[in-house]
Formats: structure tokens, C-alpha cells, sequence
């Protein structure tokens, strides 16, 4: 083992858990739930944007991102490009009014924000319980990329790198809460540029510059270095269906669009949003380009998932890898906390204290062991699937996104726009959505080429009115709450 290597790991690892008894000896007086779950809406513009960055980069980007890009060629690259406007969209478009409606409710969850809205049981236990499996396979490939990339750069064996990050995330996330997430997101984001830019600019020197590299691209497939990508990948319903599927739809993840509950004040917001997009256009070109023109320093990589601990090894001095490697558990461990956060919160908060619990229970003494039990059980299962990982791991990342957004965005974007969305046909839009991308996905059925989560966010949609306008309105009451007529 490299200690030369290992070292600015060990501080990175060092410095999170640090940050995350911080938080835990600086929770604020009163209410468990609002600071567990949502650090008490105080997160400032710096935080709020890199925590959004930090929480939507992960494992798929730092990991399946570029090795799609390895494999791919440049086309990718500029695919990958279509995400720039993440953060913009989800704070542009729910980010004001979210935080408006989530203080009068004092909603705590994506589902208390359902319930104030369509005032339905079987919105609220559905969304809870997409929340919990999509976000249980989400988690499973942060945990192998983590793994992964401690097995590729420090030789540990799978299981011992994946035993050495569980147990690191999972100390923080369940002694800090929301405040050590959003905490240590900050610091992770900083770390991701950093490792990102060294990365970029070693591959440029070990490649003898730009012009170098894609020369040598051009020469083991043309098709490298053209905008249709290695094989042809790259077609128009691809293309559509990617900017549907990480770019618009990413306004209907729920661990996205909690991170509008918790910022501080407009200001806040609007630094947020700057901040946000620059520092997502960096990451996003970096290292997909890093991904992309690998495949000319390392032509014969067995799995594509590798390039970019192996880029590490192969073009960096050992402390400077080390530093790099650092860079994507940052954006790995950053979604996991997010996810495992929130997946706690649906369980406690959402079917629990709404469902399960009993009315005489005393519920300030119980809930907060009850969170903390739910964060280390749901950890300890997603360390035990990731045990056994498969290849590629960025096309199981899609397809929960996928899942989340057809049952997720039309709920909440018609009902904080729509007037006229009502229970019924939210129901409605989920079912059909989830069901739609479960059949597409499952049969690898391509309607006109496109991926199943076009079809099924355009048919959510149509049930989604159809029914809403079939049913009676929302009562008064509601729609005054959301500022509607």
C-alpha cells in the first residue's frame, strides 16, 4: 500500500468525520426532526449551491460518467454537457415557492409537501415508498463506486475498500444529520474541483497536450472524436432522452429538490443558483473530457467504470492521486448522504409518525433513536447489496433516476403551478409513470428510439390533466396556501 498515496485520503476522511461530530455538538435547541432532517433552513448561498452540486454529482458522474466517455469518445463529453443547467432548473423553478409553502406547512419531506397539496394518503405512501427502493439502489452503486476506487488506487480488495467507506459515511451522516451532509457537502465540493482540475491538467502533460491526445483518439476509432461517439451511441432520441433524463427530469428528484427547503433566505438563493451552475459547468467538462481522453493514454481498460482511479495511478504523482482520489469519494460519499438522510426521514416521518405511531407514544424521547436506528439499518442493507456489483454501474444509476422522476415531477411542478391539480390525478400521473418506465425498461422496449422515461413522463403528464380536470378541484383552502385562484 502507497502511504504516499493514502495520506490525503486519510485527511479527507479525517476532516468529514470531524465535520460531522461538529454538527452533531451544534444542533440547534428544540424541534429534533426540523434539525435532523433539515438543519433548521439555515443554509447559506456557498452551501446551498455546493450541497445541490455535491448531492446530483456522484458515483454515475465522477465513475460511469467518464468511463461512458472512455468508451464513448468526445460526443460524450458534450452530451454530458446537457446537465449544466441543473441547478438553475430545480432552484428556478421550485426553489422560491418551495420555501415559501415549506415554512407555512413546516414540512420536513418532499412527501409533506404532497400531502399539504393533494391532501391524499396513497400520494404520500407511494411516494415514500419509491423514495425508499429507488434510493436503496441508488446507494448501492455509490457504495460500489467507492469501493471501487479504493480497490483500483490503494490495492485493497473490493470488500475491504467497501467496508472502509460504508463505515466512514455512515459514522457521519448518522451522528450529524442534515447539518453534517450539507457541512461536509461544502467541503466536498471544494475537493471535487481541486481533483478535478489536477486530474485534467496531469492527462494534458502526460498526453503531450490537447492536440496530441485527440490525434490519438482519431487514430485507434475516428468515430472517437465525432459527435455520434464510438458505435453510433450518440442518435437524436438518445440525445433527447438523456437531456429529458439528466437535465429537465432532474427537477422531480426528491433528494434535488429537498435542498430547497433548507436555504436561509432569497439572497441565499440567488448566490445559490450562481454559484451552483459555474461550479457544475467545471466538474461536468472536466471530467467527462478527463474520461474521454483517457482511452488515448490507456487504450485497453477491461471496464470503463476503472479509467479514472487508473488515469490517477498512471499520471500523477502519488500525494497529488491522493489528493484526486479524495475528489470522487467526495462526490460518492455526497449522495449517499443525501439519500441515506432522506430515506430515513420517509420512513420516520412520512410512514411512522403519520401511520404507525400511537397516539399516547413519547415521541420527543423516541424519535430521535428511531432515526438514527432507521440510518445505520437502511446503510448496513445497502452495504450488503453492494457486495456483489455489476458492470457499468451508470446505466443502474439512470434507471432509479428514471423511476424517481416519473412518479415525482409532475406532482410537484403542476402543484406548485397548476390551479387545478388535485389528488386524484397526481395518484394517477405516479402509478402510470412508474408503471410505463417498470414495463419500457424492464422489456428494453424503444418507442422511435427514445428512452423509456420520455414516453413515461409524456404519458404521466396526459393522466396527470385528464384525471385533474375529470375529478373535483382542491378545496380553496389549498389553493390559497400554494397562491393559487
Amino acid at each position: 500500500m502507497n502511504l504516499e498515496l493514502m495520506l490525503p485520503l486519510v485527511i479527507y476522511l479525517v476532516l468529514v468525520l470531524g465535520v460531522g461530530f461538529w454538527a452533531s455538538r451544534h444542533r440547534a435547541e428544540g424541534n429534533f426532526v426540523q434539525e435532523y432532517f433539515i438543519g433548521n433552513r439555515s443554509m447559506g448561498g456557498l452551501v446551498l449551491a455546493m450541497t445541490l452540486v455535491a448531492t446530483y454529482t456522484s458515483a454515475s458522474s465522477f465513475i460511469g460518467g467518464p468511463g461512458a466517455a472512455y468508451k464513448i469518445g468526445l460526443g460524450w463529453v458534450l452530451l454530458a454537457m446537457i446537465q449544466l443547467p441543473t441547478v438553475w432548473l430545480t432552484l428556478g423553478v421550485l426553489g422560491k415557492k418551495f420555501a415559501i409553502i415549506a415554512r407555512r406547512v413546516n414540512a420536513v419531506t418532499i412527501n409533506d409537501m404532497l400531502w399539504a397539496r393533494y391532501q391524499s394518503k396513497a400520494v404520500v405512501i407511494l411516494g415514500s415508498v419509491t423514495i425508499i427502493l429507488a434510493f436503496i439502489a441508488t446507494m448501492v452503486v455509490q457504495f460500489i463506486g467507492g469501493a471501487r476506487l479504493l480497490e483500483t488506487a490503494t490495492g485493497l480488495s473490493y470488500q475491504q475498500g467497501l467496508m472502509l467507506f460504508a463505515s466512514c459515511v455512515l459514522l457521519y451522516t448518522i451522528i450529524g444529520g442534515f447539518r453534517a451532509v450539507v457541512m461536509t457537502d461544502a467541503l466536498q465540493g471544494i475537493i471535487m474541483l481541486i481533483g478535478t482540475g489536477a486530474l485534467l491538467a496531469g492527462i494534458l502533460i502526460a498526453g503531450d497536450g490537447l492536440p496530441n491526445l485527440i490525434h490519438q483518439l482519431r487514430e485507434i476509432d475516428p468515430k472517437l472524436v465525432s459527435p455520434q461517439g464510438a458505435d453510433d451511441m450518440l442518435t437524436q432520441p438518445f440525445m433527447l432522452s438523456f437531456w429529458i433524463l439528466v437535465c429537465v427530469g432532474v427537477v422531480g428528484l426528491p433528494h434535488s429538490a429537498l435542498r430547497c427547503f433548507g436555504y436561509r433566505d432569497s439572497k441565499a438563493l440567488h448566490r445559490g443558483i450562481l454559484i451552483g451552475t459555474v461550479v457544475s459547468a467545471l466538474l461536468m467538462f472536466g471530467m467527462h473530457l478527463a474520461g474521454a481522453l483517457g482511452r488515448a493514454i490507456l487504450p485497453g481498460m477491461d471496464s470503463p467504470d476503472k479509467i479514472m482511479p487508473s488515469l490517477m495511478m498512471e499520471v500523477l504523482p502519488p500525494w497529488l492521486a491522493g489528493v484526486f482520489l479524495a475528489a470522487p469519494m467526495a462526490a460518492i460519499m455526497s449522495t449517499i448522504d443525501s439519500q441515506l438522510i432522506q430515506a430515513s426521514a420517509t420512513l420516520v416521518k412520512d410512514l411512522y409518525l403519520n401511520y404507525l405511531s400511537p397516539k399516547q407514544e413519547k415521541l420527543e424521547v423516541r424519535i430521535p433513536r428511531l432515526s438514527l436506528l432507521c440510518t445505520l439499518i437502511l446503510g448496513t442493507l445497502v452495504l450488503l447489496a453492494a457486495l456483489q456489483p455489476p458492470e457499468m454501474i451508470i446505466w443502474l444509476n439512470l434507471l432509479a433516476f428514471g423511476g424517481l422522476q416519473a412518479v415525482f415531477l409532475w406532482p410537484l411542478v403542476l402543484g406548485l403551478y397548476w390551479s387545478r391539480a388535485n389528488g386524484p390525478g397526481a395518484l394517477a400521473s405516479m402509478v402510470s409513470g412508474i408503471v410505463s418506465y417498470g414495463v419500457l425498461s424492464q422489456w428494453g422496449i424503444k418507442l422511435a428510439g427514445l428512452h423509456a422515461i420520455v414516453p413515461s413522463l409524456t404519458l404521466a403528464l396526459v393522466v396527470f390533466i385528464t384525471v385533474s380536470l375529470l375529478t373535483a378541484p382542491p378545496s380553496r383552502e389549498v389553493r390559497e396556501l400554494f397562491g393559487q385562484k
